[in-house]
């Protein structure tokens, strides 16, 4: 099993489920940093056409290109069905944000053969490993 590191570092493309407009979440600001930082990201919202400019879509279900990474911004109890769609659409890891943490969830993923990432933030791991998809 790879580190959260490694496998933020081989993602391209993630899909935050949960991604707000509201400027002072993390779950806008998290996701804002992985985009300045070379991410391609892909806001998962049913409430709101776009974030930080970039337009979301309503569910996993729905999003227009695979992904290397789920990231989850909602409470643990939403986290369970929220793994089982990445299961579904074949993401091949999945993150669930600092705080948010899922025995069930990691079942899931585990049985699904997907990498698994909880209590975790993106941005951190990105500043500690100083890691960048900009060259």
């Amino acid at each position: 099993m790879r580190s959260a590191q490694q496998i933020l570092a081989s993602a391209d493309v993630i899909a935050v489920v949960g991604a707000s407009r509201d400027p002072f979440k993390p779950s806008h600001s998290v996701p804002l940093e992985m985009l300045r930082h070379g991410w391609k990201i892909i806001p998962v919202n049913p409430f709101v056409d776009e974030v930080f400019g970039v337009r979301t879509v309503p569910t996993l279900a729905d999003l227009p290109e695979p992904v290397d990474l789920v990231d989850i911004f909602r409470p643990a109890a939403d986290a369970v069905e929220i793994v089982r769609q990445a299961a579904a659409i074949k993401a091949p890891a999945v993150w669930l944000q600092t705080g948010i943490v899922s025995a069930e969830a990691r079942r899931i993923a585990a049985e699904a053969g997907m990498e698994y990432v909880e209590d975790r933030c993106l941005a951190v791991e990105r500043t500690i490993g100083n890691l960048t998809k900009l060259r």
